[in-house]
């Protein structure tokens, strides 16, 4: 999902990055403008069994110590508590574009009551028309998706269920609305069984479907004779238990389709069958068992993966011979690595590898091991844009690009991209938090984890093209000031831990507000104790679907600063909170004799402006005698220096540094609700500069162009963009010469 946002992001550095304007527009956020129709709506209720609040959000108490079975010690049977198998037969006709399915879904009723009725997800369904809740948000909010891409005639796409049953008995379904969306919507659907399922049991469902996939559009599709099939087939929802994600009593949590959201579902086995023609070449969630199976002209591919939610696959006749590595860490069993990718990708193939190597070994390292034994990448070809960037277990998409030469964007965007879809491994994969209700535990998190791998690396992002690299422009920008630069900082319209649905701004300021948060954060506390921290959310949480309040629970507990940790999700994960401390007034005067009446030997002697002049003149003059080498800012007389902050925003505890002429400096803290601080000094020399936080531990702060003043103009910052303009003129001019 990072690519197209990225880039976007990027392309505005850059420019900004060319003119010497740009050290002004700190101020200037990226902002979606958007419509967000208010509607006043009842969560969704069938029989006993409630529906989860169509507007839910970011979980405010903790989950329960046993939830979800509890955590995942490693001696158990299965990596997670499987509630779900799926069994599917699958047949690509790649002409058609359409998958032929034979599903047998068996799943467990993890409650304490009878369950008459299941609810699954069809969100193939969500392509059918532009009446669908996904199409109708999008014309409602004014928000494209990702690169835009419209759906013309003959492009559409649709999930069929052509036939039911659950134990040879007819099952009737019809198509619910649990978030109210438009009667089109057919993404949800409720199956009435003819046997209820008891509390602790398990029943079978037999379902043969269609799916016609899209012309690729929002993760999923077809281009060509390439195809990406993603969220293609029934997928039952999740049956939550009281003490999970803030539930109090059983509720299914199954959302429609959204535009700006994704996915959410249990944990369990995957065996499946895929047949294509055999000069297509197939990649899939999971391990392959044995060779393909040939029959009449065809191969059957044989896939299995347990401990995963979700399942997607691939297939392309052009696709140029894969790629095979392999990689092994601690705690980890060896992973082959597989990247497929079309002939004109390989660059972005071998680049890709690179990286996914990389990840492994940094998010093993910093979160916990890598728990499967493969990992499959894909490359997309041209015109395939909307099939990138995008994660599914064991298995995702990257950005294509025929070159990435050293130094240039194309080469950062695919080796982001690779991070990037990676990490939602972990936080969308094995941690499996709700993207849908809570995106800021899968996109945030994972965004702030692959900068701090970036940072690790010391690596910048280079914003350069091959051809600005080749006249000799090569801006660089480190990731979290980019992340910085890209949030809505002045004006933030939606808390972080709201829906990914319900946003004035869009679902961005979940990925770069949050790294940024979560970066001023790990300021705050310490970077090893951050780390400790995730350490142990992951340990604690993996394969347990964790919402907010278990993630915050987590990190106040293990970095043993639970008031800066509450502080900062009460301020910007439960709320919307503006930072905005500012250097208001800065000045640095000598105390010098005043006029007036002096007590002087026991008699009052009145001094007056002429007398109190000799007297000041007289004293500059001896003092300037005894030190001839003094430093500019130092003299007889002491200096009152005065400091006052104004803050606009909420509270953060602050720093100030103020530096004096004569080498020595002052620190004091800020760390109280006042809107507004005074300090002040008296000492032997003049103050030279104030800054305020000077650690720059504040990225979310609105400007850190107020945050420091000195009281001697200092001209630097605008020889040196002077400077730079200067030389891409001449840069300019000389190619203009040249032409």
């Amino acid at each position: 999902m990072a690519a197209n946002r990225l880039r976007s992001a990027l392309s505005i550095f850059a420019l900004t990055a060319l003119v010497a304007a740009s050290a002004y527009h700190e101020q200037i956020m990226a902002q979606v403008s958007a419509v967000t129709i208010n509607k006043i709506e009842q969560p969704f209720t069938e029989g006993d069994i409630a529906l989860a609040d169509p507007h839910a959000g970011a979980v405010t108490v903790p989950s329960a110590p046993d939830a979800w079975g509890g955590p995942r010690t490693g001696n158990e049977a299965t990596l997670s508590d499987r509630v779900v198998n799926y069994e599917i037969d699958a047949t690509l006709d790649p002409v058609r574009h359409t998958v032929e399915g034979k599903q047998k879904l068996t799943w467990r009723n993890r409650s304490n009551v009878e369950v008459r009725s299941v609810y699954l997800h069809l969100y193939m369904n969500a392509f059918e028309s532009s009446n669908s809740t996904f199409f109708t948000e999008a014309r409602h909010n004014q928000m494209g998706f990702r690169s835009d891409v419209g759906t013309k005639e003959g492009e559409w796409g649709h999930i069929e269920l052509r036939k039911v049953s659950q134990g040879g008995a007819k099952v009737s379904w019809s198509f619910v609305h649990p978030d109210n969306g438009p009667e089109t919507d057919h993404t949800v659907v409720r199956f009435d069984l003819p046997v209820p399922v008891a509390a602790g049991a398990s029943t079978v469902l037999d379902i043969d479907f269609l799916t016609q996939l899209p012309r690729v559009v929002a993760r999923t599709g077809y281009f060509g004779s390439f195809h990406l099939v993603a969220q293609w087939f029934p997928k039952i929802g999740v049956l939550e238990l009281p003490g999970e994600r803030g539930a109090t009593a059983p509720r299914w949590n199954v959302h429609e389709h959204h535009q700006q959201s994704e996915f959410y579902a249990d944990f369990g086995n995957y065996d499946i069958r895929i047949t294509a023609p055999k000069d297509y070449t197939v990649g899939a969630t999971g391990e392959l068992q044995g060779a393909p199976v040939e029959k009449d002209g065809k191969l059957t591919h044989h896939y299995v993966q347990g401990d995963v939610h979700d399942f997607a696959w691939t297939a392309d006749n052009r696709t140029a011979k894969p790629i095979k590595d392999t990689w092994s860490g601690p705690g980890s069993a060896q992973v082959a690595i597989t990247v497929l990718y079309p002939p004109e990708m390989k660059a972005s193939a071998d680049t890709a590898l690179v990286a996914a190597k990389d990840s492994l070994a940094y998010f093993s390292r910093t979160l916990g091991p890598y728990p499967y034994k493969t990992l499959t990448i894909v490359v997309p070809p041209h015109n395939a844009a909307e099939a990138g960037g995008m994660e599914y277990p064991t298995f995702f998409t990257v950005e294509g690009n025929t070159h990435t030469d050293e130094g240039t964007l194309d080469k950062y965007m695919t080796e982001f991209v690779t991070i990037h879809e990676f990490g939602h491994g972990y936080f969308y994969g094995i941690l499996a938090s709700n993207e849908q209700e809570e995106p800021m535990l899968d996109e945030g998190l994972n965004e702030y984890w692959n900068h701090r791998m970036l940072r690790e690396r010391k690596q910048d992002i280079h914003v350069s093209t091959r051809f600005m690299k080749a006249i000799g422009i090569t801006p660089t920008v480190k990731g979290f000031d980019l992340e910085r630069t890209a949030s809505p900082r002045e004006e933030p319209a939606d808390p972080l831990g709201q829906n990914a649905y319900d946003r004035l701004q869009g679902v961005g300021p979940v990925y770069v507000r949050t790294a940024t948060m979560m970066r001023d954060l790990e300021e705050r506390v310490g970077k090893e104790n951050m780390e400790r921290a995730f350490k142990e959310y992951y340990r604690r949480w993996k394969f347990r679907h964790p919402s907010t309040a278990d993630l915050r629970e987590t990190l106040a507990e293990v970095t043993g600063q639970r008031e800066a940790v509450e502080q900062v999700f009460a301020q910007q994960v439960y709320a919307t909170g503006k930072v905005d401390d500012r250097v208001d007034r800065f000045s640095s005067e000598e105390v010098l004799p005043q006029v007036g009446t002096e007590q002087v030997q026991g008699k009052w002697v009145e001094l007056n402006k002429e007398a109190v002049e000799k007297r000041i003149d007289a004293e500059r003059k001896a003092w300037e005698k005894a030190n001839p080498k003094a430093k500019e800012g130092t003299g007889p007389f002491p200096f009152r220096t005065s400091v006052t902050l104004r803050r606009r925003g909420v509270p953060v505890p602050q720093t100030i540094l103020v530096k004096f002429a004569d080498g020595t400096s002052e620190t004091v803290k800020w760390d109280n609700q006042e809107r507004w601080a005074r300090f002040s000094w008296v000492r032997p020399a003049k103050a030279v500069s104030v800054e305020l936080d000077p650690q720059r531990m504040h990225y979310l702060d609105v400007s850190k162009l107020d945050d420091s003043r000195t009281l001697k103009a200092n001209s630097d910052a605008s020889r040196r963009w002077t400077g730079d303009l200067s030389a891409f003129v001449s840069i300019l001019l000389s190619l203009i010469a040249n032409v």
